[in-house]
């Protein structure tokens, strides 16, 4: 029985991140369950709801911007995995986490069994299951932000750094949720992103 960890959210300029651990048997195995990046929104949403419906247990953390802004992304990323790990109530027989690195923060003592896989979400079913749930939950935060901050278009881009959000921000200044130290260079018109270089 294994258990996967994944984030979404890391390169925003604005909102959480998200972390998402879930225990779910290997087999039989949900069809079409891979990393999220690969997925449409649509699917996505259709793997959620079955993924939520056969999982074990699925814990979900989430780090606001203000934290990421506090700590940094790293330290942001490996709290809400760490938040994910210490809220699993069922036994598991490791914790395989997305990604070449994960540390827990200083002066916490763990008897956590994982390890990390590069690319996990597209080779370990656990991870990719994560990913889905991690990215989705995410996703809806986005949309509701959007409905408080409708300029800054969050429901397309979900807080990503594509050309028209960066006009936004240089044209309304950054709102609550935008993460400040992420948008000080576009604010003073530094650096200039092009559509679809935003990243995971």
């Amino acid at each position: 029985m294994l258990c996967g960890i994944d984030e979404a959210g890391r390169g925003p300029l604005a909102g959480p991140v998200v972390a998402c651990a879930v225990i779910i048997e290997d087999r039989p195995r949900i069809r079409y369950v891979n990393d999220s990046k690969q997925l449409t929104a649509l699917e996505r949403e259709d793997l959620f709801l079955k993924i939520t419906e056969r999982a074990i247990e699925i814990r979900v953390s989430v780090v606001d911007h203000d934290v990421i802004d506090e700590i940094n992304i790293l330290k942001a990323n490996m709290r809400a995995m760490e938040n994910c790990l210490n809220s699993l109530e069922n036994e598991y027989e490791r914790a395989m986490i997305d990604g070449n690195y994960f540390k827990f923060e200083e002066n916490r003592h763990n008897n956590f069994r994982y390890m990390t896989v590069v690319d996990g979400d597209q080779k370990i079913y656990q991870i990719s299951c994560a990913s889905i749930i991690a990215k989705v939950t995410r996703d809806n935060i986005m949309k509701q932000m959007h409905e408080e901050y409708p300029m800054y278009g969050f429901d397309t881009h979900k807080g990503y750094a594509t050309r028209h959000h960066i006009e936004m921000i240089r044209k309304y200044g950054p709102c609550d949720i935008h993460r400040k130290t992420f948008c000080k260079n576009f604010v003073q018109g530094l650096l200039v992103f092009e559509e679809g270089q935003a990243g995971s």
